[in-house]
């Protein structure tokens, strides 16, 4: 189905927090399938079906209005306490311990004293249970629908009832225990985030124009600053490099624990840590603005949005609550034994279903984001699932992104250092993108580039240089650029000529020194490394068909569709275009997009799930996708999809066993063969081993990641 889209005008000035969270909230209205503020303040609304123009534009008059800063929100989200709620299931969970073997003890060392404090023992029992009870009360009277609460209020007043309150203490203190365990679960999850998104230092060395260092607040920087960050210190700003040498942890915004060097020129972001040396460092981005506070946001983002699965799960286990209901009154009336309706009473279907699944999806997201993968929902983690198509973009996402030089093809009597050298003095100053991947394959090999005494660029051509003579190697009048630019300078090489290889999307640069032809050296945007593993894998993870997106021509992209045996190719496609074919390949498949883009942005947001993957990324690609991979590696691609898969197939083991051991514990009850006591320790020992089931995502695969 296709989709339609409509752009309105976003009249204010709104902070990059404020658009995000405009762009959230209108993402939630029935219809919207994407919706992202431009760089022009203007709004793009992609949607099916009927959109209710009226709440966009609400939403539109509200953005802007005084919101909650984005760090206190992180800072009570993400601050790695233990929350309340951990804290009270724990407490409950003890007190309901100790109170069941402290009255064991009683009763069997002074049975009467035990008989006369029944009122006593009915009101401890009420008191630990008051959280179930008010819940299932208020299921029961507000929801008109009974809750896994309402059953165990149900089952409490019945062992209160039946003379014996203690016997639902097993219950109490074991459901406590697993809700315990499922926030202590999600508690882990929020801990791996908030490692990573913690930005606790307060000040900054700011570098003053006389160069002196001074101690400041780094709320008072401002855009342009420059500042000092030294050993051991964290980077609290965005920024570019402008002296110094580092190297520096970045792992909580790539995931890539192996340390980043950084020298001049380079960026570097907050919320990463200088691990040694010194950087001089220019501020271009701090506070809601940084790359940390957009992954804020995005967390927020994932923990509002709910998987299928968990719905699914709510329902069925809301229309199995009252199967305990009903089948402790067929018992009742078959058998008339008070201890055979408490066995009925005493199981529930719904916990499990409930804090398993819920449990899954917290761990996954967190999972993923301690390696520096940002999934925005966990809806996204059960699509990842049924992915069995990719359709991945070329340019930035299959190839680096950046030429470099792949060959050297040297005449006679010249060796590859003589023509790289010459061929870099010439291009020295040289802005272009083929120049860059000259003079970065001499600075990688270490060489001192020679100076040149004067240079012209040629357009659409290419450039000459007067080189003087540099130790052994002698200069001359050196030309570097297309094949056309040596005909027409009347070069002849034998062996040099037009190379086919450039419709394979090579590009190819020639080098003369005055009238004689040196060499040539083949330049292209090279393949990722550990690309064609990561399809090999997807392959074997269930993905049927890897498809190629790109608006290069025919012949390259036949060339590296062959080179990584891709399914299929599609060529010269442009860049509204993308979206139209997303669209046409999701009628037979279920598509993850990978792109990484302005051009991208509107096929990421039709996809099943898009993924916006590596450091070149921009940020309209990013809030477009599903998925953010800030790795450069591709392979981890290929360890989102499967830990998708691992999820939901937990998922699904949790549902089985939840009910088959119920069921079973039922029966057994039903016929007399287990108390209360144990019906309740088979209840919730089965709970708690989905839920651990269900945690253990949380360190799956770490040798993998």
């Amino acid at each position: 189905m296709g989709y339609r889209y409509v752009t309105l005008p976003v009249n204010k000035a709104l902070s990059a927090q404020q658009k995000t969270l405009l762009e959230i909230s209108i993402r939630k209205i029935p219809a919207v399938r994407s919706a992202f503020v431009g760089d022009t303040g203007k709004l793009t609304v992609y949607f099916a079906g009927q959109l209710d123009m009226s709440a966009i534009v609400a939403k539109i008059q509200n953005a802007g209005r005084p919101d909650r800063p984005v760090q206190a929100v992180a800072v009570k989200q993400y601050n790695g306490e233990e929350n309340t709620s951990f804290i009270e299931y724990r407490r409950d969970a003890i007190l309901a311990g100790a109170g069941l073997v402290g009255l064991q003890l009683l009763r069997m060392a002074m049975p009467a004293a035990f008989t006369a404090v029944y009122w006593g023992r009915s009101a401890f029992v009420l008191f630990v249970a008051r959280k179930f009870i008010a819940s299932g009360v208020r299921s029961l009277l507000v929801e008109r629908q009974p809750n896994a609460d309402t059953l165990t209020t149900t089952a409490v007043m019945a062992s209160i009832l039946g003379g014996k309150p203690e016997s639902s203490l097993t219950l109490l203190a074991l459901s406590n225990f697993a809700e315990m365990l499922t926030t202590y679960t999600a508690e882990r999850a929020r801990k791996h985030i908030s490692t990573l998104l913690r930005l606790d230092q307060q000040y900054i060395w700011k570098i003053e124009e006389d160069g002196h260092e001074v101690r400041v607040a780094v709320e008072s920087l401002k855009p342009g600053d420059r500042v000092g960050v030294h050993l051991g210190e964290k980077i609290c700003v965005d920024g570019r490099v402008l002296s110094g040498a580092a190297a520096v942890d970045q792992s909580s915004i790539t995931g890539e624990y192996i340390p980043a060097e950084k020298n001049a020129g380079d960026y570097v972001y907050a919320g990463t840590v200088l691990q040694n040396g010194f950087l001089e460092i220019v501020v271009e981005k701090m506070g809601d603005d940084t790359a940390l506070a957009r992954i804020v946001h995005m967390v927020e983002e994932a923990q509002a949005r709910r998987a299928p699965v968990q719905n699914f799960a709510d329902r069925m286990a809301n229309m199995l609550v009252p199967i305990s209901f009903i089948a402790a009154g067929l018992v009742y009336g078959a058998t008339k034994d008070w201890q055979r309706v408490l066995n009925m009473l005493f199981i529930d279907f719904s916990c499990g279903l409930k804090l398993s699944t819920a449990t899954a999806i917290s761990a996954a997201i967190g999972r993923a984001a301690s390696r520096g993968v940002l999934i925005k929902g966990g809806n996204y983690v059960e699509a990842l699932a049924g992915i069995d198509t990719v359709v991945m973009d070329k340019t930035g996402t299959i190839t680096v992104g950046k030429p470099q030089i792949v060959a050297v093809k040297t005449a006679p009597g010249i060796t590859e250092r003589e023509l790289l050298l010459l061929a870099a003095s010439a291009e020295l100053h040289s802005a272009h993108p083929l120049a860059c991947a000259i003079l970065d394959h001499v600075e990688t090999q270490g060489w001192e580039i020679p100076p040149h005494s004067s240079t012209e660029t040629i357009i659409a051509r290419g450039i000459w240089a007067e080189v003087p003579d540099f130790e052994d190697i002698r200069g001359g009048r050196i030309l570097v650029g297309s094949w056309r630019f040596m005909e027409e300078y009347k070069l002849e090489g034998r062996g040099f000529g037009d190379d086919p290889g450039a419709e394979c999307g090579y590009n190819l640069v020639y080098v003369a020194r005055d009238q004689a032809l040196l060499g040539l050296l083949v330049v292209s945007d090279p393949i990722r490394p550990n690309l064609k593993k990561t399809i090999n894998q997807l392959r074997r993870q269930g993905v049927d068909e890897v498809v190629m997106i790109t608006g290069d021509t025919e012949p390259v992209a036949k060339h590296v569709a062959a080179a990584l045996d891709l399914d299929a190719h599609y060529a010269e496609v442009l860049p509204e275009d993308k979206a139209t074919l997303v669209n046409r390949i999701k009628r037979r498949s279920q598509v993850l997009m990978v792109g990484d883009g302005i051009n991208d942005a509107p096929a990421l947001a039709f996809a099943d799930v898009g993924v916006a993957m590596g450091g070149r990324r921009t940020d309209i690609a990013v809030e477009s996708a599903a998925i953010t991979i800030n790795s450069e590696d591709p392979l981890v691609l290929s360890e989102v999809v499967a830990l998708g898969k691992q999820t939901m197939k937990i998922v699904q083991q949790n549902f089985t066993a939840t009910i088959a051991v119920n069921t079973a514990a039922m029966l057994l009850g039903a016929i007399g063969r287990t108390n209360p006591m144990i019906s309740a320790l088979i209840h919730n020992a089965a709970t708690i081993g989905v839920v651990l089931n269900s945690a253990r995502i949380l360190v799956a695969h770490k040798k993998r990641w």
